[in-house]
């Protein structure tokens, strides 16, 4: 199974932790029971930091007139909104990450980083409908010839870490990992109007494969 990098620091500091779990269940004298629960305790732990850290492989669509989801989970909201960046409407597509998802995150189309912002906030739930505008974010806007996004990544209740690589001036592919949310999160997208949506509310996202929306 291959593992983010991202992941590394933090899978260092939970091997730790295990590591003194399973050295107090060796403690003479220590009830079974307890020993037994430590152990369980510190295999679990490892193996829940294993898959959270999980990062396979993803073939992204051959057609170039596509916004594939920039993240793994439920689609949680899809409506039309109004936008700075697009100067009035827009059309966003929320997906919301739960601990059990891939959370390396990818580029939703190919093009050019236009601008990245980092915003410090707060630490609702990431389900709630106000959370991409309270918590802490990174948002980004890529375009190129063709089609402008925005989105952002935004750390929940659980996730208090938005990892991001991208910088102003890059340009990228689509499906190219280029971070992740620790713990718990959500992706917020928006689209140019006039693009046809490929999900609904309820559907299951596979980042840098499944198509979210089409454009001409």
């Amino acid at each position: 199974m291959k593992l983010t990098p991202y992941g590394y620091g933090t899978l260092v500091k939970t091997l730790l932790l295990c590591a003194a779990l399973l050295g107090l269940s060796g403690v003479p004298n220590l009830p079974s029971a307890l020993s037994t629960t430590l152990v369980l305790l510190s295999l679990g732990i490892f193996a829940f930091a294993l898959q959270f850290f999980r990062d396979p492989e993803r073939s992204p669509p051959s057609a170039s007139n596509v916004v594939v989801a920039p993240a793994d989970g439920k689609v949680v909201l899809a409506r039309e909104v109004e936008h700075s960046a697009f100067g009035g409407k827009a059309q966003m597509v929320s997906i919301f990450m739960s601990p059990f998802n891939v959370h390396v995150n990818r580029n939703p189309i190919s093009g050019k980083v236009v601008c990245v912002r980092r915003i410090d906030g707060q630490y609702v739930a990431a389900f709630a409908d106000d959370a991409g505008e309270r918590n802490e974010r990174a948002e980004i806007l890529l375009e190129n010839d063709r089609v402008k996004v925005f989105f952002k990544q935004i750390a929940g209740y659980v996730a208090r870490r938005v990892v991001c690589d991208l910088k102003e001036g890059d340009s990228v592919v689509m499906g190219e990992r280029f971070g992740m949310i620790k713990f718990g999160s959500r992706v917020d997208l928006f689209l140019p109007p006039n693009v046809e949506l490929k999900v609904k509310v309820g559907d299951k996202t596979v980042a840098g494969e499944t198509i979210i929306a089409t454009y001409s």
